[in-house]
């Protein structure tokens, strides 16, 4: 198999990608499948992999147990807050306030 550029030949797909910290991220370096704990930089790690192409969103959820909806849920936190808004105890914080603004606009 050649790697060139960070893409595998075979499936046109990167073989890394850049980490939620700036650093190089790879299948090796994503959480373990066993994952019970969830801390930001894991949840912002599995969220850089899809959105990097180095995992489908299929792969991921099934990877880690995860429902697409919590899957969406933590790339939206992402989106909006960046890694702070995958704390626990914000998430629901940034729930209200998107909820609250998107009456008003």
């Amino acid at each position: 198999m050649l790697q060139k550029e960070g893409l595998r030949r075979d499936a046109a797909r990167p073989t890394e990608v850049i980490g939620p910290l700036g650093e190089a991220l790879t299948t090796e370096d994503l959480p373990s499948p066993k994952t019970s704990r969830w801390v930001i930089r894991r949840k912002a790690q599995v969220v850089a992999a899809v959105n990097g192409g180095l995992l489908t969103i299929r792969e991921a959820c099934e990877r880690y147990d995860l429902t697409l909806e919590e899957l969406a849920s933590w790339q939206r936190s992402v989106e909006r807050e960046g890694m702070s808004g995958l704390r626990a105890t914000r998430v629901q914080h940034y729930r209200q306030a998107h909820e609250e603004q998107g009456r008003r606009g």
